[in-house]
């Protein structure tokens, strides 16, 4: 008669050899959309800097991130390979820095990702020349596109860096092109080539640049001869569709976001045209060159945009027709910094920039959900300001500022000039640059007021302001 403690040793066998694939193979912890095991983290001691997740790409079947360090400062982080199985695991090329570039180069068949190059079976090389710069951005070449990216440096360096070789040339030190004042600290952040020209943008701003003592920020365009400056406001976003193929049926779209003490500026070039648009702020919260990292517009399902621009995401059209832009609708407010976000395996993943050393171990994660869980976020609410304290002249209308997509619409007019003046009240129904007379009101001088309340269920694309007459003005929109 067998032995009943043997009996009993051979079930459990039989039953461990039945749960161990199991235990294997069930899932990752996770509490909602996160995942605290896909979260990069620099050492619990010794760490005087923020730890981030700079950049995302879906590549070589997993996903690729590149953390990233303050100033260059810190350890242990570095290029990241997760699998199917949410399995992340620190690459051993890996260099510690300051990276949030990203491009998918599909002639020489790489992703350029931090100062890596990824070949399409997975395999990495090292741009060695680069690992300790700051890299912010990486672009097509204008002239070699298929032998040659640029990489865009945070403090203004840009670099030619052969596809094949590695070897870089640095070309420009954009902070004496873009002629940045004395003592402004550059703050390069983006880059993207489209429509024969390269633009960049540098987002400095800080007090100095609120109070109107400096203007630090820059975007600017390079088609091969003098660099043109555009703006001199903060930009901290350059993007447009990415795949060269499609070029000719998007117009090559750019979008470029930026802005001031008064709102959100969006730039687009279409047809080698530009135009300017505002949109709310969703928050204060992020009005410093540090507190912006990074603000992204990425194409997160096909043909599908989507832009993150001061606590408020938004869809967006790559599509513009008759030179207007008209698909660009508010989805959410958050406070989360989101460095980049792209769509893998079903999921969308948001990178994070969440704590630094100042309260406790650097560290963060990644959020992987539905698209349609930022519907969930919070409810779109936002201000900005078409003026701000600003001369007007007579007849001149205002940059459009987004209205749709917000429940209730609230204009503060003030006038701080010495005469009184009549501000028409316009908006654009069907976002096709048409604006019609919706109302006026009369602004006395001396600092003179008048708000005036949309009516619950108003909707109109657009909205602008215009004057009668030369005075100091203030247009402030309350979005809720």
């Amino acid at each position: 008669m067998r032995d009943p403690s043997c009996r009993r040793s051979w079930l459990a066998a039989s039953c461990l050899s039945l749960v161990l694939p199991l235990v294997a193979q069930s899932p990752p912890l996770s509490v909602g959309p996160v995942f605290p095991h896909l979260t990069v983290m620099a050492p619990a001691a010794g760490s005087d800097s923020e730890t981030g997740i700079g950049a995302l790409v879906p590549w070589a079947d997993r996903l690729w991130a590149i953390g990233y360090v303050a100033h260059t400062r810190g350890d242990g982080i570095g290029l990241y390979e997760i699998d199917e199985r949410l399995q992340m695991k620190l690459h051993p090329m890996s260099v510690t820095g300051t990276f949030a570039n990203r491009l998918v180069h599909w002639e020489s068949k790489q992703v350029f990702l931090g100062p890596h190059a990824i070949a399409a079976d997975g395999s990495v090389r090292n741009i060695e020349a680069l690992t300790r710069h700051r890299l912010t951005a990486t672009a097509r070449h204008l002239r070699d596109p298929a032998g040659k990216v640029y990489m865009l440096t945070m403090e203004g360096l840009l670099f030619e860096v052969d596809v094949a070789t590695l070897l870089c040339t640095q070309l420009f030190d954009l902070t004496r092109e873009l002629h940045l004042p004395t003592g402004a600290v550059p703050h390069f952040k983006g880059a993207h080539t489209a429509q024969g020209r390269l633009v960049v943008a540098n987002n400095t701003y800080d007090e100095r640049e609120y109070l109107g003592h400096r203007r630090g920020g820059r975007l600017a365009e390079w088609a091969g001869g003098s660099w043109m400056i555009l703006e001199e406001e903060p930009f901290v976003e350059v993007a447009g569709k990415q795949n060269p193929t499609a070029g000719a049926a998007y117009g090559n779209t750019l979008f470029a976001v930026g802005w001031d003490r008064a709102s959100v500026i969006l730039r687009v070039l279409h047809a080698e045209q530009w135009s300017r648009y505002r949109l709310p702020k969703g928050s204060g919260s992020w009005d410093h060159a540090w507190n912006t990292e990074w603000m992204r517009i990425r194409e997160a399902q096909t043909e599908r945009y989507l832009m993150d621009a001061f606590g408020l995401f938004y869809e967006l059209s790559p599509l513009v027709y008759g030179g207007r832009l008209q698909g660009v609708h508010p989805i959410c407010r958050h406070l989360r910094i989101v460095p980049d976000f792209c769509h893998w395996r079903g999921l969308l993943v948001l990178a994070g920039d969440q704590t630094d050393n100042a309260v406790g171990q650097p560290q963060s994660g990644l959020w992987l959900g539905e698209i349609d869980a930022l519907w969930r976020f919070g409810k779109p609410t936002g201000e900005g300001a078409v003026w701000r304290d600003e001369r007007v002249l007579a007849g001149v209308p205002s940059d459009p500022m987004l209205m749709q997509g917000f429940d209730r619409k609230v204009l503060h007019l003030t006038n701080d000039g010495e005469r009184p003046v009549l501000v028409t009240i316009e908006v654009d129904v069907l976002g096709d640059g048409r604006f019609r007379r919706y109302g006026c009101h009369e602004v006395t001088g001396g600092g003179g007021y008048v708000h005036h309340e949309f009516p619950a269920g108003f909707a109109a694309r657009w909205v602008r302001l215009v004057s009668n007459g030369e005075t100091v003005l203030t247009g402030h929109f309350v979005f809720s």
